[in-house]
């Protein structure tokens, strides 16, 4: 009977205190990573844009920054544009959220970013759980 009561208690509590749902991917240019606990695959290709404030200078706009992501599982692929502030933001893709969470190195003004030098951090969300 202890047992089972346990067994209940584990069963009820492990969505809330289970593995974390959301899984946080950093990929750069030209790398490609697979979705822990899944098959999809995400490789940033390229950055097509960045026009971000840089940290030491005051701007009247934040700025955005545009990244090209290739998402695939198996035969299935989609190539798609994510943006730090403008839409799109997230995609949905074979049952997943792919959300552009944070693109670095932040840019200086001083400093000039290699283009192949960036690192995107990509959250992924499972859809309709």
């Amino acid at each position: 009977m202890r047992v089972l009561i346990i067994a209940i208690i584990l069963a009820l509590t492990s969505g809330i205190y289970g593995a974390p749902q959301t899984k946080n991917l950093l990929v750069k240019v030209d790398q490609e990573k697979t979705v822990p606990g899944t098959r999809i695959k995400v490789k940033f290709i390229e950055l097509i844009e960045d026009s971000r404030c840089p940290v030491d200078v005051n701007c009247v706009w934040a700025g955005n920054a545009k990244i090209k992501v290739l998402l695939s599982k198996g035969a299935e692929s989609e190539t798609v544009e994510l943006n730090t502030r403008l839409a799109p933001r997230q995609v949905t893709f074979a049952g997943h959220r792919f959300r552009l969470a944070a693109l670095r190195p932040v840019p200086r003004s001083n400093i000039r970013i290699n283009r192949n030098g960036y690192v995107a951090a990509i959250e992924v969300d499972r859809v309709g759980r």
